[in-house]
């Protein structure tokens, strides 16, 4: 059984439309399985700001104290993925939705607890409980949330988590979702593009903006030992006739030869 990774991030959540779950349902038909991770950057900002409590990053990752965890995990679960399932489920998806602490589904270790507080690294997915979701007829809806040996509550980067559990179900691909086709270079879709290609265009600022962070976390993605990851839109059919639309990011860079 073939699975796909769908990395949904809070800020696309809003534009995911029919177009995006209908290449859902033509995945389904052709064997491939998603399981969705999503993140809630802003919504998590949004309780912090409302309970007056300060949002710190560090490297790109949110410093999370005690009391941060809590919230960001009440977001996480109590809103974002709720919000998530119920719109799958209103397009006649069964959603599971899984905090990734339950049955130790994504099991984590302290980054650097003394500067970082309460985030972590993925050490083990539960590949067994998420495809036991699967193989009962559910999308599994994870929040990544990691669990350490002794239980302690972790927050951990949304892309970073999809790319662990791409690997550790050997994915056929890993997307991640955005408000775009794909990677566009001079206003112009490029189907695929090599590690190489990227850095280039990241460095003449051919790829800028908020496109900077997607590309970075891709290949990332590739670094951890994903194949193949896309760069998708949440607003148009990025998968139709057994044809992915968006942009290819290889791990091999003969795929381009």
């Amino acid at each position: 059984m073939e699975t796909v990774v769908i990395k949904c991030g809070g800020s696309v959540l809003e534009d995911l439309n029919d177009n995006f779950f209908n290449s859902l349902k033509e995945l389904i038909e052709d064997g491939l399985y998603p399981v969705i991770v999503h993140g809630g950057g802003p919504a998590i900002n949004s309780m912090l700001e409302l309970l007056e409590i300060e949002t710190k990053f560090k490297e790109g990752l949110r410093v999370t104290c005690e009391k941060t965890i809590e919230i960001v995990e009440m977001v996480l679960s109590g809103q974002t993925n709720r919000q998530l399932c119920s719109m799958l489920m209103m397009h006649d998806f069964h959603a599971l939705g899984i905090n990734g602490s339950d049955g130790r589904c994504l099991q984590a270790e302290f980054i650097d607890k003394q500067g970082l507080g309460f985030v972590g690294t993925i050490t083990h997915v539960n590949t067994d409980l998420i495809m036991m979701a699967i193989n009962n007829g559910y999308i599994p809806v994870i929040t990544p949330i990691g669990i350490t040996q002794d239980g302690s509550k972790l927050n951990i980067n949304g892309d970073y988590a999809a790319a662990s559990i791409a690997k550790a179900l050997k994915a056929e691909r890993c997307a991640f979702v955005t408000n775009v086709d794909g990677i566009l270079i001079n206003g112009e879709l490029v189907g695929e593009m090599s590690e190489s290609q990227i850095e280039s265009y990241i460095s003449d600022g051919s790829i800028y903006g908020g496109m900077v962070p997607k590309v970075t976390s891709a290949l990332s993605a590739t670094k951890a030992g994903v194949d193949t990851v896309m760069i998708i839109s949440g607003k148009k059919q990025f998968y139709k006739n057994n044809c992915w639309h968006g942009t290819a990011i290889a791990a091999k860079e003969e795929v381009y030869e």
